[in-house]
């Protein structure tokens, strides 16, 4: 048809942008403020659906709807906390160093994911000990082979 293998030239602008989306600082810091936002969100949802909340305790049942309401909001604003930053952190240390491994490698494949995916799952699980960091880097790595994987096969 008409326009195939035409390509119009960028502007200024349009070529910084795609500077910048290349970059490994910008992508590490866009994955843990997206990390950040998901996992807020994900954390928000989770503790409203948690029937094992504070009130269930027998020293809340005196308290007023008003009172106990309060205290629920309290604690579903301290989990969505608590999972945003664990969410923005595991983004932001996975995009980094896929982004590093992919510019040392030369190569986009499957395989800077698994790389990456290796080393997110063992710093997480140096957390717990050194004997809980490899199966975190398997597990990690395996996981992001599988979603990589069904990624680029859609």
């Amino acid at each position: 048809m008409f326009g195939e293998g035409i390509r119009l030239p960028q502007s200024e602008q349009e070529v910084e942008a795609l500077e910048v989306d290349k970059n490994c600082v910008f992508k590490t810091g866009m994955s843990g403020v997206m990390g950040f936002g998901m996992g807020g969100l994900f954390g928000f949802v989770m503790s409203s659906l948690d029937f094992g909340g504070p009130t269930l305790d027998s020293k809340y049942h005196d308290l007023s709807t008003k009172q106990q309401l309060k205290i629920m909001g309290k604690d579903m604003c301290k989990r969505s906390w608590s999972t945003a930053k664990n969410f923005g952190m595991v983004g932001a240390i996975f995009a980094g160093t896929e982004c590093v491994i992919e510019g040392y490698r030369a190569k986009s494949d499957l395989y800077n994911s698994v790389y990456a995916g290796c080393v997110t799952g063992g710093i997480l699980g140096l957390r717990a000990g050194p004997y809980a960091a490899v199966p975190g880097c398997l597990g990690f790595a395996g996981f992001s082979a599988a979603i990589d994987y069904y990624f680029r096969d859609v």
